[in-house]
């Protein structure tokens, strides 16, 4: 491959006034090498994702999980970084639902102790990985709003006040 190594890193903010929101940024350069090996549920300083002044220094990050480029999810309780074939029952890779189609129609169910056989990924990230799915566990002096969309001249400068 020619191209630069990069992760789409989907940064989740837990904090209560930011109502669940998500923000995507990437993860280029030496930053990509400091994710290589991590597992889910290892801290992460903020300082590694994003660029310049969009990098979120001052906080702490917890990766969740991530994604292959073919889409597969990566699973807490595999170990590694590679494809495995495993046989689940619903959670992280599998829903749990059979799909019947009767009388042209389609009905889902979702039966007791339906298990199917998918291929997911280890709970390491690797080159393979292209998506990583971080939550904020501790925040920064500014907000994470402010720093990924350019609010910070609205959310900092209160109006009408001068001396």
């Amino acid at each position: 491959m020619a191209g630069e190594q990069a992760f789409k890193a989907v940064v989740n903010d837990t904090s209560p006034d930011s109502v669940g929101r998500a923000f995507p940024m990437d993860i280029t350069g030496a930053n990509y090498n400091h994710f290589l090996g991590k597992k889910i549920g290892d801290p992460v300083d903020g300082m590694f994702v994003g660029e310049g002044d969009k990098a979120l220094s001052g906080y702490k990050l917890e990766i969740t999980g991530g994604s292959d480029l073919t889409g597969r999810p990566m699973r807490v309780d595999l170990d590694g970084s590679g494809v495995k074939s495993v046989l689940i029952t619903a959670g992280v890779g599998y829903k749990g639902k059979k799909y019947v189609n009767k009388n042209s129609k389609e009905y889902r169910y979702k039966y007791d102790g339906l298990r199917r056989r998918r291929n997911l990924r280890g709970n390491v990230i690797s080159q393979d990985t292209r998506q990583i799915n971080l939550k904020v566990v501790e925040a920064g002096k500014r907000p994470l709003a402010a720093i990924i969309d350019g609010e910070e001249a609205a959310v900092e400068q209160p109006s009408g006040e001068e001396e």
